[in-house]
């Protein structure tokens, strides 16, 4: 899933009858040639009412107008040798178990040292259906948040693990430690994700421009103040389980974002990426795949228990 920057506009009376491109042009906050603007649109990038538009349409009163942003992209990505601890790896598909505190792919600020970086030295080969910024990632998961992530090593294998992406046909289940005591053995929260119209970094439950989001849990242990969860993934938006977890009022334990700033100290969120499986892109073969909880985890939740 690429993250990409959604900026929306409702267009009033005063700027009826402006052609689309010069509108956006001119709105943007930051400096962005026209032709890059018609660039975006040409590739679909731009909507009006949900459908795309050409660059000499007129605008309209109530016109609801959406640009995704690209990220930008990186001049050049320089293989490194990192360590990775891989858990499995064939000619289509590597599924590496990712530390806490490691990016996945390179961004503004972060142009070394991610897990593609890594992956570029590792396999040389890997699938470009992404782009220079992220060769072979098919998913990602955040930052501070550690498990099992799987890359392609060719498009054909990227186009299948995608496609069960999208058809939920994917297994995801993570482990989290979460602030109070979750009243229920197991259920669902079924609440639409968007962007935070008070902060554009973070995500939030909303109705207005959101995507369907939908994150089953079940209780593994309580310890009063805290409890583990395991959670299932049925889709998978940005920083879903943080802010739905946010939303039911158990927010994660260490989250920078969405967490508390009392109770227990971590760096980054106590959650793990545990089990991964999906269907091989060649053999066909369902294949599913388990990474321990990390050491710092496994730490506190024994301190918990003895408390």
């Amino acid at each position: 899933m690429s993250e990409t920057e959604i900026r929306e506009w409702v267009i009033d009376r005063a700027y009826a009858r402006d052609r689309i491109d010069k509108y956006i042009t001119e709105s943007w906050e930051d400096e962005v040639s026209r032709s890059q603007v018609q660039l975006w649109i040409a590739s679909g990038q731009v909507k009006v009412n949900g459908n795309p538009v050409k660059a000499n349409y007129k605008l309209a009163e109530g016109d609801r107008l959406e640009v995704s942003v690209p990220e930008p992209a990186a001049v050049e990505i320089v293989p490194e040798d990192i360590p990775l601890d891989v858990a499995y790896e064939d000619r289509d598909v590597i599924v590496v178990n990712k530390p806490r505190g490691m990016v996945v792919h390179p961004a503004p600020g972060h142009g070394s040292g991610t897990l593609v970086n890594a992956l570029m030295y590792h396999c040389k080969d890997l699938s470009g259906i992404n782009g220079e910024l992220r060769p072979g990632i098919v998913h990602r998961i955040d930052k501070d948040t550690s498990g099992l992530l799987m890359a392609a090593k060719n498009d054909k294998a990227h186009a299948s693990l995608a496609a069960q992406l999208k058809d939920h046909s994917v297994t995801r289940r993570y482990v989290a430690l979460v602030h109070g005591n979750v009243s229920h053995d197991q259920g669902t929260v079924d609440a639409p994700i968007g962007r935070d119209p008070q902060d554009r970094k973070m995500f939030t439950v909303i109705e207005k421009n959101s995507k369907h989001a939908v994150t089953h849990f079940a209780v593994l242990e309580r310890f009063g103040d805290y409890t583990l969860l395991e959670l299932q993934l049925e889709t998978g938006r940005t920083h879903q389980i943080r802010v739905h977890m946010k939303f039911i009022g158990h927010p994660l334990v260490g989250d920078p974002l969405y967490g508390r700033n009392k109770g227990i100290k971590m760096d980054g969120q106590a959650l793990h990426a545990k089990v991964l499986g999906f269907i091989h892109p060649s053999s066909g073969e369902y294949m599913e795949f388990t990474a321990e909880l990390p050491a710092d985890m496994v730490e506190l939740l024994a301190n918990l228990r003895s408390r």
